[in-house]
C-alpha cells in the first residue's frame, strides 16, 4: 500500500490541464462493445479505474491498440472478436466485483450479443450504491434475470430486446448510460424519462449517433431511442474532467498564488464555478480557461433573507456529489458559515472526522449534512496521519494536508490514483511537497 507524505504551508502557483473525464472515459470505452468495427477515443486518462476496464476489455477478446505513451492519449477498440465464455469464469466475476466500471458493460453486451454476467461491483466506500435503475431498465427491454447464489452472480439473457417506455425511478447516470447503450439496438423504439442529462450522457449518446445509432432529446431528461441493426466505428474526444476542474479550484482557493487551469470546456462546467463563488472564491474566466486569483481571504455569501448559505448536490444541472468534500475543505478557511446537504450517499460526509482531527470547526448533523464555520484562515489546519476513504474525500484530504502546519500522511492512496492521474508529479510541479512512499 502506498501514502502520501505531505509537506504543508507552501503556495502553488502556475498553469495546470486537467485529465480527461473519468466518468466519461468509462461509458464511451464500454460503447466500443456495440460494433465490430474499430472506435478511437482521445484523451483517455492514465488512472487505475480506466486502465483496469481497458485490461477488462483486452480479457474478453477486444483488441486494444495506443495507449498512455502517445500524447493524445489515443486508444482504438476492436471488439470484433468477443469470448463470451471468459464471462462465466470465476476470473471475470472476480475483475468485476474489484471495479465499479464494469457494470457499464451490461448494456452493451446484451444489445450485441444477447446476454451478461454481472456481480456485485466494487469501488468507492461511501455507503450503498444499488443497481435497482439498471436492473429495472433492462427488464423493461424485455431481458431475463438468473441468480446464481453460489457464485454470487446473476446471468442476464436477452435474445431480442424491445423498446418500451419507461420511468426511471432515480436519474442514475449510469443507471441511464447502460439502459441507452442496451436500447440501441432494441427492436422498436424506446423512450426513457427521468434520464440523467451530464454532460458525460450527452456525449455518449453523441458518440452512439455517430456510430449510427437514433437517439433525440440529448441534453434534457427525456431521451428518445429508435433501435437500430447495428453500429459501426467512430472517433470521440473525452471532456476535461469537471471534478479534477473543480478540485483544482479548490486548491487553488487553499494553496494557491494565482492559478490557471487550461482547457476546462467551460460551457460543460455547469454551476460548479458558481457554487465555488457562493462562498467567496474568485473565478476568472478567460476564453476556454479558469484563473484563480490569490485570496488572503474569502466571505461566504447569504441568501437573500439574510440565512446560513446551504449547498446540496443535485441531479445536473444542480451540484455534483462529487464536489462536496473538496468544498467542505474549502469552506473551513472561508469568512462565514455553511451547511453542505449530501443527499446521494449514506457515508460520504463521515470523512469530516478528519478534518475535525486537524482543527476544522466542523458539526456532523447526521449522514447527510454538516455545518462547517469556517476559520478565515485565523487557524491554520493541523498536520495528521489519515486514511483516504473514497477518491474524492481522498483528494479534499490532500488539499487540506496541503494548507495544513507540518507533515501530514495519507494511507490508501490507491483510492486518489483511480480518478487523479499522476496528482502529485503535477501539483509538485506547481510548488507543492508531496512524496509518494
Amino acid at each position: 500500500m502506498a501514502s502520501f507524505k505531505i509537506e504543508g504551508g507552501y503556495q502553488l502557483s502556475g498553469t495546470i490541464t486537467p485529465q480527461g473525464a473519468k466518468n466519461e472515459a468509462l461509458q464511451v470505452i464500454c460503447a466500443s462493445l456495440l460494433t465490430k468495427e474499430p472506435v478511437t477515443i482521445s484523451n483517455i486518462p492514465d488512472i487505475r479505474d480506466v486502465n483496469n476496464l481497458i485490461q477488462l476489455l483486452r480479457d474478453i477478446g477486444v483488441q486494444v491498440e495506443g495507449g498512455r505513451q502517445n500524447e493524445e492519449r489515443t486508444y482504438t477498440f476492436c471488439a470484433a472478436s468477443l469470448n463470451m465464455e471468459y464471462l462465466q469464469s470465476d476470473e471475470f466475476v472476480h475483475k468485476c466485483a474489484e471495479l465499479r466500471g464494469s457494470v457499464l458493460m451490461i448494456g452493451p453486451l446484451l444489445a450485441r450479443m444477447g446476454k451478461a454476467v454481472i456481480t456485485k461491483p466494487g469501488g468507492d466506500k461511501i455507503g450503498r450504491r444499488r443497481l435497482d435503475t439498471h436492473f429495472l431498465g433492462f427488464k423493461c427491454l424485455g431481458a431475463k434475470f438468473h441468480h446464481v447464489a453460489e457464485r454470487a452472480v446473476y446471468e442476464i439473457d436477452a435474445k431480442q430486446l424491445k423498446g418500451t417506455y419507461m420511468l426511471l425511478d432515480e436519474a442514475s447516470v449510469t443507471g441511464t448510460a447502460n439502459i441507452v447503450m442496451a436500447a440501441v439496438m432494441a427492436k422498436g423504439t424506446t423512450t426513457i424519462y427521468n434520464a440523467a442529462c451530464e454532460p458525460y450522457i450527452q456525449q455518449l449518446c453523441r458518440m452512439l449517433n455517430r456510430m449510427g445509432a437514433n437517439i433525440s432529446g440529448i441534453g434534457s431528461n427525456l431521451l428518445t431511442i429508435v433501435g437500430v441493426d447495428e453500429l459501426h466505428g467512430t472517433t470521440h474526444r473525452l471532456l476535461p474532467d469537471m471534478i479534477e476542474v473543480g478540485s483544482f479550484i479548490g486548491m487553488a482557493a487553499m494553496v494557491g498564488n494565482g492559478i490557471r487551469i487550461k482547457n476546462v470546456s467551460v460551457a460543460d462546467l455547469g454551476i460548479i464555478p458558481d457554487t465555488f463563488r457562493r462562498i467567496g472564491v474568485k473565478v476568472d474566466i478567460d476564453g476556454d480557461d479558469l484563473f484563480i486569483p490569490c485570496q488572503k481571504h474569502y466571505v461566504v455569501d447569504s441568501f437573500i433573507d439574510g440565512t446560513i448559505m446551504t449547498l446540496a448536490d443535485a441531479p445536473w444541472p444542480g451540484l455534483t456529489p462529487d464536489l462536496l468534500s473538496v468544498l467542505i475543505v474549502v469552506a473551513t478557511q472561508a469568512r462565514g458559515s455553511v451547511l453542505f446537504h449530501q443527499k446521494m450517499f449514506e457515508s460520504r460526509l463521515f470523512f469530516v472526522d478528519k478534518l475535525i482531527d486537524m482543527g476544522a470547526q466542523i458539526i456532523l448533523c447526521d449522514p447527510h449534512r454538516a455545518v462547517v464555520v469556517g476559520h478565515d484562515r485565523k487557524l491554520t489546519l493541523r498536520a495528521q496521519r489519515m486514511s483516504s476513504p473514497d477518491i474524492r474525500a481522498g483528494i479534499a484530504l490532500l488539499i487540506a494536508a496541503m494548507s495544513a502546519r507540518g507533515v501530514s500522511i495519507i494511507s490508501n492512496i490507491e483510492q486518489i490514483d483511480r480518478g487523479y492521474e499522476n496528482i502529485e508529479a503535477r501539483l509538485n510541479a506547481l510548488g507543492a511537497h508531496i512524496e509518494r512512499i
